[in-house]
């Protein structure tokens, strides 16, 4: 019987016209084609994608340069130097992040007690040459100041979840 049934299916191709099937169903579906640069998809307030460095409201950048981020980083990506200034406060120096090295784990952002570093909801990022992948210092405090409403609205769609 199994011989008699195996020998029905080959020869009117039973799985060809079953699989024909289900591609003319899926051809009268409405299409859900996103047109990336111009359309984007929703994305949640806890997304995780480039880093920044976030300043007080009175300009001086938040950083202590406790190095938890640091400690905490299970990739390495994250190294910082650091030197007490004048009135007895410790800031950073140097503070990159290996963006090769980073998995975008949020943990540098769980673990930094005065909210400095966070990774931003800015996904559109890439990089030319060799170096670009390290950012530096600068290139962070600048992405603080640039998305700092952004963050400041995803943080407060956050806080009934932290």
């Amino acid at each position: 019987m199994n011989r008699l049934l195996s020998a029905f299916k080959s020869l009117f191709l039973a799985e060809l016209l079953l699989g024909l099937r289900l591609t003319f169903l899926q051809m009268t579906q409405p299409k859900i084609t996103l047109y990336y640069p111009e359309e984007r998809t929703p994305k949640s307030p806890r997304f995780r994608g480039v880093h920044a460095l976030r300043r007080y409201p009175n300009g001086e950048e938040r950083c202590i340069a406790c190095k938890l981020c640091e400690a905490v980083c299970p990739a390495l990506a994250i190294t910082i130097e650091s030197e007490q200034r004048d009135d007895g406060t410790r800031r950073t120096t140097r503070y990159e992040i290996d963006m090769f090295k980073c998995i975008y784990c949020g943990f540098c952002e769980e673990a930094c007690p005065v909210d400095s570093i966070v990774e931003t909801g800015m996904l559109d990022f890439h990089f030319e040459t060799r170096g670009e992948n390290i950012y530096t210092k600068q290139q962070l405090l600048a992405n603080g100041d640039r998305y700092e409403n952004l963050i400041a609205r995803d943080r407060a769609l956050d806080a009934p979840y932290r």
